[in-house]
């Protein structure tokens, strides 16, 4: 049986939340040579969803979006590498070309198992959002601190972690950090003003997509261009808020089930 050999698997987050590979940016390659999500996807051996979900996750891990599509569903549509997109995609070539090169030398150095240290960088998460941000302002309890956090287009995220979590993350205003949620964590409303409730997070955005399962709907809301919250809401729910796709509704997150990460 053949050696396995020591592959370069790079990621452009460089740290906590992982998923920016090389499927992700083969993906993003085809976008722009095929201008949309759906060819792309057939492309790259990737289903429509799956594509869809990739373009979603790449837009909210990155300062600026790197694509904006049109919709159009599964058979049509368009889509396009925006300067941002065509930055990172560059980089990527050239860094994933160098660090394959590099990893030929290391492997001949160290012949490492499969199984040792250098196969144990590998990270990813279960959380369906991941969305970066920079701390606006950090507030200190006894034994809690809320650290908000600003997303962008004049939305904000509050979370609540230890004061011990603050000092171990190392978090002050201006710093980058990554918000994650669970898409169950997110409950749903339609768009009302006079709404009240105690969750402490309260996002308004428009319904991009829905996918309809035998119990539950998964909603895709589009908080601004290329910046997207998943929520897993039952379908009966989704129903009788009239959830469909061009609807307006709001993402209520209570504050402790937001988890912030760092790089």
């Amino acid at each position: 049986m053949a050696q396995d050999t020591l592959t370069a698997s790079m990621t452009l987050t460089k740290g906590a939340v992982g998923g920016v590979g090389a499927k992700r940016m083969a993906l993003l390659e085809a976008i722009g040579a095929a201008g949309s999500i759906s060819a792309a996807s057939k492309a790259v051996g990737l289903s429509y969803r799956g594509a869809w979900d990739a373009v979603q996750a790449l837009n909210n891990l990155f300062s600026q979006p790197l694509v904006v599509s049109h919709a159009g569903g599964a058979q049509g549509g368009s889509a396009r590498l925006t300067a941002e997109g065509r930055s990172a995609l560059a980089a990527f070539q050239v860094v994933q070309a160098e660090l394959s090169h590099a990893f030929e030398l290391i492997e001949k150095r160290l012949g490492n198992p499969p199984g040792g240290a250098i196969w144990s960088f590998g990270m990813k998460t279960s959380a369906s959002n991941a969305l970066r941000g920079v701390i606006s302002a950090i507030t200190s309890g006894a034994v809690e601190a809320q650290v908000t956090v600003d997303i962008g287009a004049g939305q904000e995220i509050v979370a609540v972690i230890t004061r011990e979590s603050v000092a171990d993350l190392e978090l002050a205003p201006g710093r980058e950090v990554i918000a994650l949620i669970k898409s169950s964590f997110v409950i749903l409303a339609r768009a009302d003003p006079e709404l009240q409730t105690s969750a402490r997070n309260r996002l308004a955005g428009t319904v991009v997509r829905r996918e309809d399962g035998a119990v539950n709907s998964e909603i895709v809301l589009e908080l601004a261009p290329g910046r997207t919250l998943t929520a897993m809401v039952t379908r009966q729910s989704a129903d009788e808020l009239g959830l469909s796709v061009g609807a307006a509704a709001v993402a209520l997150i209570k504050a402790s089930h937001v988890i912030l990460a760092v790089e």
